[in-house]
């Protein structure tokens, strides 16, 4: 499967959550940069995650769901620290956002993802997307594992 997703930070003080959130916690298992391999436990559910190279703003990704009790015997085994954010879900303008709060070490940090069906898709944006970063490897959740935002 083709992923293609842009990517922006968020104005706070323009943007509240309508809801509490889920919490994401995920490691990883490889941030090479032909591929990250990432090990996500998302409430009572896990997923193993193959991305591939990122070209433009699209790459190749490939979920399965697997056992939580083996994702946290994964968890054990990746670099680094766990990167831990709040997930909050919006429909706007016929699109689904995925706004991201981190936590922890990366505390501070606010990103939107809109998934696309291709990469000239025509978007709508919210009144609280500020900056894209779609292409700054910074705001890469693999980066983030390594290097958090706290240490910018």
């Amino acid at each position: 499967m083709i992923e293609i997703e842009r990517k922006f930070l968020v104005d706070t003080n323009l943007w509240c959550p309508k809801d509490s959130g889920n919490l994401i916690v995920q490691g990883y298992l490889s941030t090479d940069k032909e591929r990250v391999v990432r090990v996500r436990i998302k409430g009572e559910r896990a997923f193993l995650t193959i991305k591939g190279k990122t070209q433009g703003i699209s790459r190749i990704e490939m979920e399965y769901e697997i056992p939580v009790n083996e994702a946290e015997i994964l968890m054990q085994m990746c670099y680094d620290f766990p990167v831990r954010k709040k997930r909050f879900v919006e429909e706007i303008h016929g699109m689904t956002w995925e706004i991201d709060v981190f936590e922890d070490k990366n505390a501070g940090l606010v990103l939107a993802e809109v998934e696309l069906s291709a990469e000239n898709e025509k978007i709508e944006l919210p009144n609280w997307v500020t900056q894209e970063v779609s292409a700054d490897y910074r705001y890469f959740n693999a980066w983030l594992s390594e290097h958090p935002y706290a240490t910018w």
